[in-house]
């Protein structure tokens, strides 16, 4: 009933101690001696002792019943079941390491997850939520003790919560753990119950209720706001962890008085900041840099300088995405989370401004030099960045980080950085930067939090750090993490020793007390010892003030003086010279110290770090506000000059990281010993992330590394078991039952008087105060000694039931002989008296004797008189008593009347003191709203006061603060005096540098000077040339008036040439750029081909290959199938001689017979005939023996046989497994293949649009040489202005000069101030390098000057020669124009014959699109029969299972026809594969669909490309229309252009029907083949289903019969593709003709007005369509979620078969103790009732073996229905593909609606263009005025003709081509015809193959009944000998007896010889009942 009460939430938390409670269990513990042995898999095993051998032990394994010999030191004990799943495992009395495991895997595994070990509680993570942290659980935990309810993390901290509360003492929570283990989210739920308990806001009505319905104040809000930044900050994704916190913390929460949280802090130890800089492949950066670049929107984006992840190189290295976290969701989280820690949006940008330097930072490259090691920036963007996000200036920073200075001794150098030390610097500032930021942070937080509105009486600290970590290569990080963990375990075992001591102290035991805590001292010596000897950090920062140290030296001295400490110690292997090894109290950890001195010194590049401290951002100098503590280069020299000697005087300057976190830690453990600790420690339970997994070697080497292994330790050192003195006496008592007298007696005096009956010895326990005390392993003893006693009892107690129950029916059978007796007696003498005459008479008398009774009936009546009259009386008394009672209630009711009265008064006086009261009340709560309205007022005054009074203590921690810098740099000025001297001599001797320099400066002022004279000469020089460039222009433009003049005469003359020639002009000029752009085009896509079909050929090669694979598989398999065939022979072979047994089994039946029917003559003879039959019976046995032999040998020979075919069959698999790996990688290649198809038709798509780009290009070309003049313009004004800024220079210089006079009076002034001569002369350096960029950009300038200049003068040049050239063409004119205009006839013809082409290769377009659409059909059809087939394969997997219950049974009624079920298994797999095989094919034909569908959305492009050159063609015509105002044609040759393009719409209408034509008839030669194919199909399906059942080796020959059929397919489909490929040649030359078409209409682009509303509609069925697409690759993604669920399913149909093999093992061995125990009855002939115990069990265990059996069953049913379900949800698939084709036809039908529109547009066209014929005769005029703009443009139309002719004839060759592709085409459809016919043969024969199965299966049926048939007469043989022997058992038994000669005693005889016959009839009908259930033995 306890577990239905249970809820959900408890089935997490509550023990189930049903199991514990088991007597079974109890009884099995103790009868097999269970211990644990060692194991590799699993930890350890449970195994049971059977023999011992000195010091080895044989020990039969409890799982597998497996025995192996183990030394006896490796075996440990097993506790008692009454300890399983113990909720604290010091109560274990078995206290060892298999315990603690199997303890922790049983909680595991039933969902308890927390578990206490003694003052540990330790934590598997489960990998998945858990109900048990909701608000109902913290109602649950409040305020109770540890041992009232589960272990929880609950518990631990309300423990913590009111041990804090009730003795006023420090609480803290240390949380330990491998990262994964689940710190952090314990640490979360500790602070979680903590803000719900302690929140100070509970008693307020404004509080708000949190998503997890917990209600929290503003405080509690923070603190748990608190946790986001912090994570995002210091968190990252790991391998084992997605969000591994990588550094450690401690956060401290204050309480004041009343327990209210009033504020806290929160301290950081390790942040592994290189993860910031470099991490594996599989892990992440911090949280921040993903979250930023992810959710970073807008202008804060431009503000951060961001770009994508893959641009940053910091990030390159691991991006993995987390399952679950949006990266921009968890963005708004951590920005909400600073807003609620009042971070304000100025510090948010600055945080994050600092986070896009860091990753700005991995971007800067350096690069070598040719001939130098120095390095170089040669691109400084990433700088850029870096140094606006940081606020300074770029130079300074890339001098600082290439060319630093550095002071060596007393001189400062600039030393160039190789690109290494460029890379590190780089690499230490973006460290250093982000561990800077995260300090900042962390501080702001703990200012936020820090909000004492109360005093904090005390703390509760909660402490989340890195476990003990061993790996392959420990470095000094693993060092600190485990030397905290030292320290930690120091305080667990000094605090585990206190709480020892107090409890035996309090329970007066004696013991000598032992500290554990010393036991760690040495090794936490040798890490932290300062001196004699120094330890390895002191060592460490020993070495790091030495000039010439490295690791290895670091290494050896540490050799030198720890050579004596045991706890150190050199590895034996070494693998590199700076390895050493240190033993810890959790093994030995091999350390590499490698890079340890840098690691320690952390050096910064302090060039850098004073210009960031100089920063003009705030925050920036804020962060790098104490940069003078860092270890700089300069330092680093310093530390070379003066040696070890150095760490005193420099002490106070910086500190090492060994020192920083020795303090750190020091502190942390006074905290921590200043308080009242409690240990959690997490485990991790696999390394896959795994939910209800437990890896136990993992687990152990945990537990070693947390300590609880240690801890278990120091348990077994005292006595770890307690038990109550009443708990004690109630179990144990039974073991000393005499010895406590009855009556009362104390529970002291009771246990001690039975632990001196027990004969303990004393040093095993002690006896306390109110427990008692066991060492570790006494309670089992006693557990066993009880359990032993306990079965004594139970034994007797049955004994004497059965005694009981014997004699009660003893004495019922002699009652009944009595009864009997007296029965026979009284019918012996009726007998006698029944004829006797006076008996008879009196029989008839007796009744007439009632008379003489009346006198006794009156006396009755009398006496029933007499008690009516009594009872009457007694009626009239109780009416009395009745009365009386009604009357006193009568007086009752009317006094309480009376007093009701008297009450309602009282009532209304009660009412009216209520209305009275409750005026009153209205009236006080008005006064005390108006007094809470004071209250709030008065809070709002304290509120303030308090920030006031925050301010004033963050001003007096800020003057602190100051103070201490203060006191610093006192200290600093004071170590800096002695330096100070050497300074001012260095100072002097750069004063005299300076001096020099100065002079230096001198030279080249005068050396500017002279230049600049230079260049004012130059450009007199420039200024003159100018002039005389103006007067040629004047020259130029009269020269251009006065041919302007001319052409005006000459433009009369000319009219009709410039008409034509304006039109061929514009023709020829883009006939020539289409016809260039299409050859270039078709040379790409040439090349392209090639390519795809190198791939395509290679592609083919790969598929001959594995189809040779495929065929040397199948000769395999006939190969096995001939093996199995002869094992069938093999297998007849011993049937016949089974046979021949069964003849003889016969014969000796007879013989048996005769010797019956000689016993019955010779029952009456002497004893030598006993003998002689004696001797018969042992020759029957011998023969029984002999046959038994032979059938063992017989099972022996048929299990070779089995494991000769099981291992064919797996060589087989293991064929076809290496098959489908080649398979699959094919498809591979094959769909990367289409994806570069798909990529290349996207390519042609963009250069189609380039293409356009380039022709608006060059339009915007020709406007800019019309600008060229303008432009020369300019150049005269910036002349000029050059000129002025040339004057400025020379105002510049004189500057310069000033300010270096200014510098010499600086320098003479340097003695007395040394910091601002410094300063200056690195501003008069900045300056001078300015002016000289100033003065290579002015000669830069003045060189473009002269540049631009010299073109314009060559600019003119060419445009006098061209006017020239046009003068010498007008009298060429003439002539060309009658060459035109018969050039332009014959294009006008070559322009129809392209059309004509374009015609038939749009019908052949559309006739691929057909096939396309009858290829989709055919794929259905296939789909289809695939359903079928599957469903086929179904009922044989039924008719499988039925077969498999008939060998069942087979199997009952005989053992030796396994055979049959090992036949039938063989069959299933084979099955299987063939399911496989098909599943595989399916897929095969999935993608192919894929590929079929990319066609026909080509097909759909190509389509929509018709449409566009139709629109194209529409808008030409409208731009005619539009542009008459604009340029002025010829009408005669717009009518003679407009008739050219309607005979084209002609003739592409025609080719068009000619197409549908040749479409329509390949489509019904289609058709004739899918109706035969079809038809074909139906006829192979009925034939399918006309199979018998049994048939199922045929099947297989007929499935691979399909599957050639499908290469066949897969061949056609192939040619499909090559079809595809000539469709998309013929596609990309529609292409080129379609952009010749577009490209000689580009000037009519103006015109789209009319056709918007049309794009419009086309875009909107654009979206359908792509609905559409979408929608299809969701239904395929499905189609690919169910074939995973399939393969899921196949995976379990294998695990039920090897579960169905297991159970058929266990069947057999049932059987072979079946048959044991036959052999048993048939030797144990003599006692009956053991026979009958037998054969009782016998058929017990057959009753087990037919469940077993019907639960396979059950099994395989299972597995069928669910391969039913996968069947249907590919219907269901099938179904939406249906239904996607149906909305792929409606878009068609849309597509025809716009062909239609196209129709009625090109109408309206036409009418369109007779209006235009009217307005174009007033226009003829305008244009002829305008023809002698186009005779320039007549020469380069001579070339463009000659380009066009040749372009001509080569499409004249590609037209070929594509009609001998089109016959090549029609070639391909016959080949399908006869591939059709040859596949209707093929199936004629698979029918044959189908009839020839039939009666193959017909035959194996007629086999299998004979076989039934002799299993029938086999079982009536077997029962007619068993019932013979048992005849001749009961015939000797009665010969045995004495015959006697008296007919009673013969009668005795009779009935015994009847009773033992049924006994024998009985027993008979026993081995009957066994025989037919197949359990009899022989």
């Amino acid at each position: 009933m306890a577990k239905k009460q249970m809820t959900e939430d408890e089935k997490f938390l509550f023990l189930d101690k049903d199991f514990i409670n088991s007597p079974v269990a109890q009884a099995d513990w103790a009868a097999k001696k269970l211990v644990w042995v060692p194991s590799e898999k699993n930890g350890f095993e449970a195994a049971s002792i059977k023999e011992e051998h000195g010091e080895e032990v044989l020990v039969e394994l409890a799982d597998n019943a497996k025995k192996m010999t183990v030394n006896k030191d490796d075996i440990q004990r097993m506790n008692p079941p009454k300890f399983s799943k113990v909720e604290d495992m010091a109560e274990l009395t078995h206290l060892n390491e298999a315990s603690v495991l199997h303890n922790l895997r049983e909680r595991y595994f039933s969902g308890l997850i927390y578990t206490y070990s003694g003052l540990f509680c330790v934590v598997v993570n489960p990998y998945k939520m858990l109900p048990i942290y909701s608000e109902k659980i913290i109602e649950m935990y409040k305020g109770k003790k540890r041992h009232e309810v589960p272990p929880h993390i609950y518990s631990i901290t309300d423990n913590a919560y009111r041990n804090m509360m009730q003795n006023r003492e420090d609480q803290s929570i240390l949380c330990t753990g491998e990262s994964g283990a689940g710190k952090t989210e314990n640490t979360k739920k500790v602070i979680q119950y903590l803000a719900m308990v302690a929140s100070s806001h509970k008693g307020k009505k404004d509080t708000q209720q949190s998503g997890a319905g917990l209600l929290y104040g503003e405080l509690e809000k923070q603190l748990l706001q608190a946790n986001p930044i912090l994570e995002a900050f210091g968190n990252a994704k790991t391998i084992k962890n997605d969000n591994s916190s990588r550094f450690g913390k401690f956060i401290r929460i204050n309480f004041d008085v009343t327990g209210y949280i009033v504020g806290a802090n929160i301290e950081t130890y390790l942040l592994e900041k290189s993860r910031c800089i470099r991490q594996a492949k599989t892990e992440r950066a911090f949280h921040i840099f993903y979250y930023m670049v992810a959710g970073a929107k807008d202008k804060l984006r431009e503000d951060l300088l961001l770009e994508p992840w893959n641009k940053y190189r910091f990030l390159l290295e691991g991006h993995v995405q987390i399952t679950g976290n949006q990266d921009d969701d968890m963005y708004d989280e951590t920005m909400e989370a600073m807003s609620i820690m009042g971070l304000t949006d100025e510090e948010r940008t600055d945080i994050l401004k600092v986070v896009s330097s860091v990753l700005q930072l991995g971007n800067i490259e350096f690069k070598k030099e040719r001939n130098q090691e120095q390095a170089t920036m040669p691109d400084n963007t990433a700088a850029q960045k870096v140094c606006h996000l940081q606020g300074i200036n770029v130079i300074d920073f890339t001098k600082a980080i290439l060319t630093p200075r550095i002071k060596v001794g007393r001189e400062v150098v600039q030393k160039a950085q190789t690109k290494e030390q460029a890379d590190f610097a780089v690499e230490a500032l973006a460290k250093a930067m982000y561990e800077r930021l995260f300090r900042w942070i962390l501080g702001r937080v703990n200012k936020a939090l820090d909000k004492t509105k109360r005093q904090g009486a005390s703390f509760l600290g909660i402490l989340d750090i890195a476990g003990f970590e061993i790996f392959e290569d420990n470095s000094f990080e693993q060092l600190c993490i485990n030397y905290t963990n030292e320290k930690l375990q120091q305080l667990f075992n000094h605090t585990m020793f206190i709480l020892e001591q107090e409890e035996y102290q309090r329970e007066g035991i004696e013991w000598n007390f032992i500290d554990f805590g010393l036991d760690l001292q040495p090794c936490i010596e040798l890490i932290e010892r300062p001196n004699n000897p120094p330890g390895i950090l002191a060592l460490l920062d020993e070495e790091c003030w030495f000039p010439k140290a490295t690791d290895v030296s670091f290494v050896e001295k540490l050799v030198n003086t720890h050579s004596n400490q045991p706890k150190f110690s050199k590895p034996k292997q070494l693998k590199d010279k700076t390895e050493f090894s240190v033993q810890h109290y959790a093994g030995k950890v091999d350390y590499n110290a490698r890079a340890w001195l840098t690691k320690n010194m952390d050096p910064l590049n302090d060039n850098v770090t004073a210009l960031l401290t100089n920063s003009s951002n705030p925050f920036m100098a804020e962060l790098w506000r104490d940069s003078d503590r860092v270890v700089g280069l300069d330092t680093i020299a310093k530390m070379t000059d003066s040696g070890p000697s150095a760490s005193k005087t420099k002490k106070g300057m910086f500190r090492t990281v060994g020192q920083l976190y020795k303090e750190s830690l020091a502190k942390l453990m006074t905290t921590l010993h200043n308080t009242q600790p409690n240990f959690v420690r997490c485990i991790i339970p696999n390394h896959e992330k795994r939910a209800g997994k437990l890896d136990a070697n993992l687990v152990l080497e945990q537990l070693r590394c947390n300590g609880v292994l240690e801890g278990i330790r120091i348990c077994r050192q005292g006595f770890p078991n307690r038990i109550v003195f009443q708990e004690f006496r109630q179990r144990y008592e039974i073991l000393a039952a005499g010895a406590i007298p009855k009556g009362f007696m104390d529970g002291k005096q009771a246990c001690c008087v039975m632990m001196k009956t027990l004969d303990l010895d004393t040093n095993l326990y002690r006896i306390g105060q109110s427990k008692i005390f066991f060492r570790t392993g006494v309670l089992a003893q006693l557990e066993e000694e009880r359990d032993m006693k306990i079965t004594v009892i139970i034994i007797a107690f049955q004994s004497q039931a059965r005694g009981f129950l014997a004699r009660k029916a003893f004495a019922k059978r002699q009652q009944q002989l009595t009864a009997m007796r007296v029965i026979q007696r009284n019918c012996a003498a009726y007998l006698k008296l029944r004829n006797w005459q006076w008996w008879r008479l009196f029989t008839k008398v007796k009744p007439l004797l009632q008379v003489t009774r009346q006198e006794e009936e009156m006396s009755l009546k009398e006496e029933e008189l007499k008690r009516i009259k009594e009872s009457s009386q007694r009626f009239e008394t109780e009416l009395k008593d009745i009365s009386l009672k009604h009357s006193q209630l009568v007086e009752e009711r009317n006094q309480l009347q009376e007093q009701l009265q008297a009450e309602t008064e009282l009532y209304a006086e009660a009412e009216e003191m209520r209305v009275r009261l409750a005026t009153k009340k209205q009236e006080l709560e008005e006064i005390l709203h108006e007094m809470e309205a004071r209250l709030e007022e008065e809070e709002d005054r304290s509120i303030l006061l308090q920030e006031e009074k925050k301010k004033m203590q963050q001003q007096i921690q800020d003057l602190e603060e100051h103070l201490e810098e203060e006191e610093d740099a006192r200290q600093k000025l004071q170590l800096e005096k002695v330096t100070c001297e050497g300074k001012i001599k260095k100072l002097e001797d750069d004063i005299l540098v300076m001096d020099d320099q100065n002079n230096k400066l001198q030279k080249e002022r005068k050396q500017l000077e002279e230049r600049v004279a230079d260049l004012s000469s130059n450009l007199a020089e420039e200024e003159e040339k100018s002039k005389n460039l103006t007067k040629l222009k004047n020259k130029h433009e009269s020269m251009i008036s006065e041919l302007e003049v001319r052409l005006k005469k000459e433009e009369k003359n000319r009219q009709e040439l410039d008409k034509a020639k304006r039109k061929l002009e514009a023709e020829s000029n883009d006939l020539q750029e289409q016809i260039a752009d299409l050859q270039a085009q078709i040379a790409d896509l040439k090349a392209q081909l090639a390519k795809k079909e190198e791939e395509l050929q290679n592609a083919l090669a790969r598929l001959e290959d594995e189809m040779a694979q495929k065929n040397n598989a199948l000769k395999k398999i006939r190969e096995l199938e001939g093996h199995i065939s002869d094992l069938q022979d093999d297998l007849d072979s011993e049937r016949a001689a089974r046979n021949k047994a069964e003849k003889m089994k016969r014969d000796l039946g007879e013989e048996l017979e005769a010797l019956k029917s000689e016993l019955e003559d010779t029952l009456d003879t002497t004893a030598a005939q006993q003998e002689l039959r004696a001797k018969r019976e042992q020759e029957v046995t011998v023969l029984k023996r002999a046959m038994e032999e032979e059938s063992r040998n017989h099972e022996a020979q048929v299990q070779e046989m089995r494991q000769k075919h099981t291992q064919a069959v797996e060589e087989l698999t293991e064929q076809l497994e290496q098959s489908k790996r080649v398979k699959s990688t094919l498809e591979k290649a094959k769909q990367a293949l289409e994806k570069e198809t798909s990529e290349l038709h996207i390519e042609i798509r963009s250069l189609n649009t380039s293409k356009q780009d380039v022709e608006h290009k060059k339009k915007k070309l020709e406007g800019q040489l019309g600008e060229l003049q303008s432009r020369f313009n300019e150049g005269e004004r910036q002349k000029a202005e050059l000129t002025d800024r040339v004057s400025k220079i020379t105002i510049e210089l004189e500057g310069v000069t000033n300010l270096l006079n200014e510098a010499e009076g600086k320098n003479i002034k340097l003695n007395k101030d040394v910091a601002s001569l410094t300063t200056q002369v690195h501003d008069t350096q900045e300056l001078l390098a300015e002016e000289t960029r100033q003065k290579l950009q002015f000669s830069t300038k003045l060189r473009q000057m002269e540049d631009d200049r010299n073109s314009l003068q060559e600019q003119l040049e060419e445009e006098t020669e061209a006017k020239r050239n046009v003068e010498r063409h007008v009298s060429t004119l003439n002539i060309q124009l009658s060459d035109f205009k018969k050039k332009l006839e014959e294009m006008s013809g070559n322009v129809e014959m392209l059309e004509e082409n374009k015609k038939k290769l749009q019908r052949d377009l559309e006739a691929s699109n057909t096939q396309y659409e009858e290829k989709a059909a055919a794929y259905d059809k296939m789909e289809k029969t695939k359903n079928r087939l599957q469903q086929e394969l179904e009922d044989v997997l039924m008719d499988l299972d039925s077969q498999r219950q008939v060998v069942s049974n087979l199997e009952k009624k005989q053992k030796k026809f396994d055979q049959m079920l090992a036949e039938e298994k063989s069959i299933s797999s084979k099955y299987a594969d063939e399911r496989d095989r098909a599943e595989a094919e399916a897929r095969e034909k999935e993608t192919k669909a894929l590929s079929l569908a990319r066609a026909l959305e080509e097909a759909q492009d190509g389509r929509e490309e018709l449409e566009r050159v139709n629109k194209a063609l529409k808008a030409e015509m409208e731009d005619l229309v539009s542009s008459k105002d604009d340029v002025g044609k010829n009408v005669h040759e717009l009518e003679k252009s407009k008739r050219g393009l309607e005979a084209q719409v002609e003739e592409m209408k025609t080719q068009l029907e000619e197409l549908e034509d040749e479409l329509q008839a390949a489509e019904d030669a289609k058709l004739r083949l899918e109706v035969n194919m079809q038809a074909m199909k139906a006829q192979f399906e009925r034939d399918l289903q006309g199979r018998d059942e049994q048939g199922e080796d045929k099947k297989r020959q007929l499935v691979k019969q399909v599957r050639e059929l499908e290469t066949e397919l897969e061949d056609e489909r192939k040619q499909k593709a090559s079809m595809a490929a000539a469709k998309k040649k013929m596609e990309g030359d529609l292409k080129d003709l379609e952009d010749q078409i577009e490209t000689s209409n580009k000037g009519r682009d103006e015109a789209i007005k009319q056709l918007r509303k049309l794009q419009a509609q086309m875009k909107d069925y654009q979206r359908e369509l792509d609905d559409a697409r979408a929608a299809r690759e969701e239904v395929l993604s499905t189609a690919k979620e169910s074939e995973r669920k399939a393969k899921s399913l196949e995976a379990e149909l294998m695990q039920l078969q090897e579960d169905l093999a297991a159970a058929e093992r266990g069947k057999k061995q049932a059987e072979a103790e079946r048959d044991e125990l036959a052999d048993e009855l048939s030797s144990n002939t003599s006692g009956k009732s053991a026979l009958a115990d037998e054969k009782r069990r016998l058929e017990a265990k057959i009753a087990q073996l037919e469940e077993e059996l019907e639960e396979e069953q059950s099994n395989m049913e299972i597995v069928n229905d669910r391969l039913r379900k996968s069947t249907q949800q590919v219907d269901q698939l099938t179904n939406e593909l249906q239904s996607e084709r149906s909305t792929s036809q409606k878009n068609e039908s849309a597509r025809q609606q716009m062909e239609r529109q196209n129709k009625d547009l090109k109408a309206k066209l036409q009418e369109m263009e007779n209006q235009v014929k009217s307005k174009f005769k007033s226009s003829i005029s305008a244009l002829e005025a305008k023809v002698a703009q186009l005779e320039e443009q007549l020469e380069q139309e001579n070339r463009d003709k000659q380009n066009t002719a040749k372009a001509m004839r080569q499409k004249d060759k590609k037209l070929k081509d594509l009609m001998i592709q089109v016959e090549d085409e029609r070639k391909q459809a016959e080949q399908y015809k006869d591939q059709s016919d040859k596949a209707t043969s093929r199936v004629k024969q698979l029918k044959r193959q189908l009839e020839e199965s039939e009666e193959e299966s017909q035959r194996i049926t007629a086999a299998r009944r004979k076989l039934q048939r002799e299993l029938e007469e086999a079982t009536e043989a077997n029962d007619a000998m068993s019932r013979e022997v048992n005849s001749l058992k009961s015939k000797l038994r009665r010969g045995n007896e004495p015959s006697f000669s008296s007919t009673p005693r013969r009668t005795g005889g009779g009935g015994r010889r009847t009773m033992i016959d049924s006994s024998d009839a009985v027993d008979d009908d026993g081995s009957v009942g066994g025989d037919y259930n197949g359990t009899k033995g022989e």
